[in-house]
């Protein structure tokens, strides 16, 4: 996808924004999928149960958007399996060490005004920024 459809952009931000306030109003957790995920894992945790309904609705919620008309375009990976398990092996090892991943730090510890949440996205978006720059304008 290489064009910017501002109008979706703003709705889709919006309802991330108000399921993560719905979710720390109701419930007092953080949208953050790394501690969704971890929460699940062994050893388990009483709590399971908010975490699998929030998982699902996020997976229901891209078959909802195509029912209704959504375009869900086909997303291609240009990346071996190696470099995919390493990379995820990096992302899991980033966001342990953070003490969470983009989603729990940059849409739920800003809004608190986490000063170690803006640090962290602060670092995400200087890595991400920098890892574009240097695979796209200087290895190739």
């Amino acid at each position: 996808m290489t064009y910017f459809t501002p109008y979706s952009a703003l709705l889709g931000g919006s309802l991330i924004g108000l399921s993560a306030a719905l979710l720390l109003l109701i419930q007092g957790r953080i949208a953050g999928i790394t501690g969704m995920i971890d929460g699940l894992l062994p050893p388990y945790r009483s709590d399971a149960l908010w975490r699998i309904f929030f998982l699902v609705g996020m997976i229901l919620g891209v078959f909802l958007f195509k029912q209704t008309g959504g375009d869900v375009s086909e997303i291609t990976i240009e990346a071996s399996n190696v470099t995919l398990v390493f990379a995820g092996l990096l992302v899991g090892f980033g966001a342990n060490l953070g003490s969470g991943c983009t989603s729990g730090h940059g849409i739920c510890g800003i809004a608190l005004a986490s000063k170690r949440s803006i640090v962290a996205t602060l670092i995400f978006m200087f890595s991400a920024f920098t890892t574009v720059f240097v695979t796209r304008h200087m290895l190739f």
